[in-house]
């Protein structure tokens, strides 16, 4: 029973270890890789267009918006859970050349001043933050009236057949991409949260309908 025990926490660390180098390591590697300019540029460049001012990102990453942002960014504020994505970043940020700061971790307790920013950019990162309705409301009460949320992200497909697969893989999915979801309707979570979403469009990325190319882009602003 104890050889049993003992091959058991062996194995089972084994595992945690893997895990943990994988969320760690692994799957940012290949976050940077499925979302590079090759294959989304013409996507992150439509959304970061129209940043001015004091930009908060959420779902900072390794810094893959900064190259985008024209000039009529001042200052950028980053929120996003990797270190590894952080330090990944320094290159980034000195060819920004303006201020970059991180602010924290956690997209659903950001701790800026309410009407602080003219910007909230999100680019596939309201999949994966784990309360995305806290994090929305925190990003309409830190706007400045008529601020924007920019965003681009995949979400629910409208196509019954799909939206069924997306939800029944969900599960195993969320565990395998450190907790992205391919089964929120975005559009919705963003109306929630106070928003007028008239200025996003929805489509199917690429021409082919899979459970991560229903894409929804666009400008939601500050409800009155």
């Amino acid at each position: 029973m104890s050889d049993t025990a003992g091959w058991w926490e062996k194995h089972r660390q084994t595992m945690s270890d893997t895990a943990g180098w994988w969320e760690k390591h692994a799957f940012p590697s290949a976050v940077d890789l499925v979302l590079s300019d090759r294959l989304v540029g013409e996507w992150r460049r439509g959304l970061t267009a129209g940043a001015h001012g004091i930009v908060l990102d959420l779902g900072f990453g390794s810094g893959p918006n900064l190259p985008h942002y024209p000039m009529a960014v001042e200052q950028v504020y980053a929120v996003d859970p990797s270190d590894e994505g952080w330090q990944r970043a320094g290159a980034a940020i000195a060819d920004f050349g303006r201020p970059v700061t991180r602010i924290g971790t956690d997209a659903a307790a950001i701790s800026l001043p309410d009407n602080s920013v003219d910007v909230v950019v999100a680019a596939w990162s309201l999949c994966s933050i784990p309360d995305v309705e806290a994090a929305l409301t925190h990003a309409r009460r830190v706007l400045r009236p008529g601020g924007t949320l920019r965003l681009v992200e995949h979400g629910l497909s409208p196509r019954p057949w799909l939206a069924a697969a997306q939800r029944a893989m969900q599960p195993a999915w969320g565990r395998l991409a450190s907790g992205c979801h391919v089964d929120r309707d975005i559009e919705r979570l963003v109306a929630a949260a106070g928003f007028d979403t008239s200025g996003l469009t929805a489509q199917t990325a690429f021409g082919v309908p899979t459970p991560w190319t229903w894409f929804v882009a666009g400008s939601a602003t500050t409800s009155p």
